[in-house]
């Protein structure tokens, strides 16, 4: 009945062969219930009295539901053209995001705890670096004390070249001011000498003069007289006349009689007394 039925079905409104369907699988999770949700608990053994059948009875048929005509589905409305989208906007590629510094973008690495012997390099090695360090800067302090020394002698010997040479330009005007004096001294005893040794020659030379009488006035004659060493007289000769010539001649023989002349004993002073100028007043 039921095959005649579906092959019936095949036949009838597409709607009663989904209510058919339908039923089918409701029968079908029917029956997977009672098998499966009987036997979901076990409970321990009871006596109880079974009866045995030879074969279980037919299950019963399922009832088949009065299906419905469905109703006629509504006319479509008609198709309406789809309004062209406008294209969507193109998405802004943000620029590339410039990298930090390499140091940020690089994640550090933890650093490998250094054993006892790189420790105690590491050690020898800063040793090693402070003390260059030290020396160096003992070598730098050593060279500047050097150099400052250097610097205070330079400066102390030109002070002392200044001294030096101060002190004897001062003593060359010493000497050259005791020389102008000496020479200033010598000089006037020169003129001291010269102008005694020429006293004692007119004195001399006048106490031999006879002088004639009653002249009037005061004439004066005037002689140039040659010496030679020791005083002896070489040549007179009149450079100027009085205007009494009795006078005159009476003078030239006074300075005949008075030889020899006295001179000065240095014998450096007989040039001075050479050529002597010889000038006598009537009256002293």
């Amino acid at each position: 009945m039921t095959g005649i039925a579906l092959r019936n079905s095949t036949h009838l409104e597409p709607g009663r062969l989904r209510a058919g369907v339908l039923a089918v699988l409701v029968h079908i999770v029917f029956f997977a219930f009672m098998i499966f949700g009987l036997n979901w608990k076990t409970f321990p053994p009871e006596g109880m009295a079974v009866e045995l059948w030879s074969s279980l009875p037919p299950p019963p048929l399922p009832v088949q539901p009065e299906v419905k005509a469905p109703p006629p589905p509504p006319s479509p409305p008609p198709p309406q053209e789809a309004k062209p989208f406008p294209p969507p906007p193109k998405p802004e590629v943000p620029p590339p995001a410039k990298p930090d510094i390499a140091i940020k973008e690089k994640i550090e690495k933890p650093k490998p705890e250094k054993k006892p012997v790189e420790q105690k390099q590491q050690s020898k090695k800063e040793q090693k670096e402070l003390k260059e360090q030290a020396e160096k800067e003992k070598a730098k302090e050593l060279k500047e004390k050097e150099q400052k020394e250097r610097e205070k002698e330079q400066k102390e010997k030109e002070q002392k070249t200044r001294i030096a040479a101060e002190v004897e330009r001062l003593q060359r005007e010493q000497e050259a001011n005791d020389k102008l004096q000496q020479l200033a001294a010598a000089q006037s005893r020169l003129a001291d000498e010269m102008a005694e040794y020429k006293a004692k020659i007119m004195a001399k030379i006048r106490r031999n003069i006879v002088m004639p009488p009653d002249l009037p006035g005061n004439p004066a004659v005037e002689f140039d007289v040659t010496l030679l060493p020791g005083g002896d007289i070489l040549d007179v000769k009149m450079r100027r006349t009085s205007g009494y010539p009795a006078f005159d001649s009476a003078v030239e023989r006074g300075i005949f009689m008075s030889k020899p002349l006295p001179l000065p004993p240095d014998p450096a002073l007989f040039s001075k007394f050479r050529n002597l100028n010889v000038k006598v007043h009537y009256h002293e």
